[in-house]
């Protein structure tokens, strides 16, 4: 069978801005995933007729499901710093960025919905799909929050972060009164 590939790019006009999220937005989803991944540790638990000692096992397990590894590449100059990030697969409307001066997070939470039909059984089947990214790191330097752009074309993230001003040292001279 042969490989079929394509490659489907947008304008800088059509391509919608990556929101970032504030405070509470960030906090729901980050509670909605630790609440999946639990709810999926007990199901494989209960899978095991609730034998215990693997309850470690089936927490790393519930997670590895649950989140896919985000890879990035983190690049600092003397006034700024990148960060691009894979996201193979999501939209800038299903990402969500958290920043802080020193610490950045990266969200993604997309559903899709397949839809077939089996021969065998001669049965319409409908799966729903959901995919979840999540990363957080700490960044090498200090970074202006107000002015971080971010864009997203062929499935990579990518982050300019522009440095904070660093405070300046004053030399304060005594004046005799």
């Amino acid at each position: 069978m042969e490989k079929q590939s394509a490659v489907i790019t947008q304008s800088e006009k059509e391509r919608p801005p990556v929101r970032l999220l504030r405070g509470s937005g960030l906090c729901d989803r980050i509670q909605d995933l630790s609440n999946s991944i639990a709810d999926r540790a007990f199901e494989l638990f209960n899978s095991r007729r609730r034998a215990d000692g693997h309850n470690l096992e089936d927490r790393f397990k519930a997670e590895l499901e649950s989140l896919d590894p985000v890879h990035l590449d983190i690049t600092e100059s003397a006034d700024s710093v990148t960060v691009g990030v894979e996201a193979p697969g999501f939209k800038a409307k299903e990402l969500g960025i958290g920043l802080e001066p020193h610490r950045l997070t990266i969200s993604g939470r997309r559903e899709t919905s397949e839809h077939y039909r089996e021969q065998c059984l001669k049965a319409y089947v409908q799966r729903l799909v959901g995919d979840e990214i999540y990363r957080a790191i700490d960044l090498p330097a200090a970074v202006d929050t107000s002015k971080v752009t971010a864009t997203v074309k062929d499935g990579v993230l990518k982050l300019w972060m522009p440095k904070a001003a660093t405070a300046q040292k004053v030399l304060v001279k005594e004046k005799a009164a």
